[in-house]
């Protein structure tokens, strides 16, 4: 066991999802062609003025009364002084003492035990531009299409204590930005990216070590190997005798290691000031009632209904909610047809392998929710047996027919007639003499195997419970 812990903070940024940047009337879409998306405000031409986009604040504060926040009443702008290539201005308007929201938190859940985390600040800024490196020449380019677009930065409280938690936490923040329709929590593309704080100490030393910032992850998987690697990388050095440098490392993903970028700078070093060209915002209780009633039911608060309403166990609920759209197609299924535990079971299971296949959302799905309860009560009917249910699932998701005109198109409807069962179990008993001699000593778990067969010969057809029952009758003395 380590005579050390980790201390770490997160620093969330999540592009909100706005038709235009939160100075500018530019979009704010992404993956536009290079430098064709910007103006003389969002590329700091001398002269002209930002004018707040009223959506980023809206955003803000849904954000912050789903943490819990407190909803600060006057907002102030501030510029933020750095250079770097991809910052048109050589400086970045954010907020600084006075950030949108305050003192809220976020409750998560690992290993089975809940933990709460604070969440320092929540505040509005502009993002920068982004810097593109070729891989096989010395030259960089900038694309300045990002720059001004919305963000919100999350700060949370020096109160996570392993790369576990703060993988949980994240995953968690993206599920309420997501549910909100505020960011589409997309990692890869940049719309929702972590940095980390992170120092370690020796166990009950209550002096905090020396931090360093981590930044460049785009995955929860690369969240959890980063961390994990950075706290692994600062007990060694301690160990041995030296010290950790304050300073920003970059993770590289292909290596799985931390590079130092640059030094870690402190808030004097950027040289906060007011930003003279927006007058403070002023947000209040009215504003606060409006977001607050737009608010939609949250992740957590419908994981617990799903267990008490319909009886779900909790991993099937918290499975169902882990998006608004998974969550609002499995209502819908439930009020068409009142099964849903049954419902739940095809949702996770074929649903969810269709849509991990063909790498879509549920909104994609050509299986509405009424196509997925008529298939269901088919299968009820005894119309068709499960196995090919579940071959009837794929067919409709690839085709978005019905399951009733996939069934009467291929001939599928399931054999329940007695009688022919009977004439085709009674081959399958005399081509399996063996089995069948062991059946009628006793072992009568050989029935699955001459199901099975009776499955195989009638390509699925065969009603299972019916071929039992005749396979029960005709070697059962």
């Amino acid at each position: 066991m380590s005579d050390y812990v980790s201390v770490m903070g997160l620093e969330v940024h999540a592009q909100l999802l706005t038709d235009s940047k939160i100075f500018c009337p530019c979009s704010a879409a992404f993956g536009l062609d290079a430098n064709t998306n910007t103006c003389p405000v969002c590329m700091g031409m001398p002269g002209v003025l930002p004018v707040l986009n009223r959506k980023v604040v809206d955003s803000g504060i849904k954000l912050g009364l789903a943490l819990d926040c407190t909803i600060e009443n006057r907002n102030v702008f501030a510029r933020k002084n750095y250079f770097y290539p991809d910052l048109p201005k050589g400086y970045q308007i954010t907020q600084y003492e006075n950030p949108l929201c305050s003192n809220g938190y976020l409750d998560i859940e690992v290993n089975g035990s809940k933990k709460r985390i604070g969440i320092r600040r929540i505040h509005m800024e502009e993002d920068a531009g982004k810097s593109i490196h070729a891989e096989l020449e010395p030259l960089s380019y900038i694309d300045f299409n990002r720059a001004c677009v919305p963000l919100l930065e999350i700060v949370t409280e020096p109160d996570i204590s392993t790369a576990q938690e703060a993988v949980a936490y994240l995953k968690e923040l993206r599920q309420i930005l997501m549910y909100l329709k505020i960011c589409d929590g997309n990692m890869e593309e940049g719309s929702l990216r972590c940095d980390a704080n992170i120092s370690v100490m020796k166990k009950g030393a209550g002096i905090l070590g020396t931090r360093t910032e981590l930044k460049n992850m785009n995955s929860f998987k690369n969240v959890q190997r980063a961390l994990d690697y950075e706290i692994e990388r600062q007990i060694r050095l301690l160990e041995s005798g030296r010290e950790v440098e304050q300073e920003t490392l970059l993770w590289n993903t292909s290596l799985g290691k931390t590079f130092s970028m640059r030094s870690k700078e402190e808030s004097h070093d950027y040289r906060y000031f007011p930003e003279p060209d927006l007058i403070p915002v002023i947000v209040d209780d009215e504003w606060v009632e409006r977001m607050k009633d737009t608010l939609p039911e949250l992740p957590a608060a419908r994981c617990q209904r799903f267990m008490e309403l319909y009886g779900l166990p909790a991993y099937d609920a918290d499975q169902l909610t882990q998006t608004l759209g998974l969550a609002d197609y499995f209502e819908q299924c439930v009020h068409l047809l009142d099964s849903p535990k049954e419902i739940s079971n095809w949702i996770m299971t074929e649903a969810m392998r269709v849509l991990n296949e063909k790498g879509i959302d549920i909104k994609d799905l050509l299986v509405t929710p009424s196509m997925l309860i008529g298939l269901v009560d088919l299968l009820k009917k005894g119309t068709v047996s499960g196995l090919m249910a579940k071959e009837i699932f794929t067919e409709m998701a690839d085709t978005g027919k019905s399951a009733a005109d996939i069934i009467k198109e291929r001939g599928l409807e399931q054999v329940s007639d007695e009688s022919a069962l009977k004439d085709l179990i009674k081959e399958i008993i005399e081509a399996n003499p063996k089995e069948s001699s062991q059946y009628r000593a006793g072992k009568t778990q050989l029935l699955g195997f001459f199901v099975g067969e009776v499955m195989k010969a009638s390509k699925g057809k065969a009603n299972p419970k019916v071929a039992g029952n005749i396979v029960k009758e005709l070697l059962e003395p």
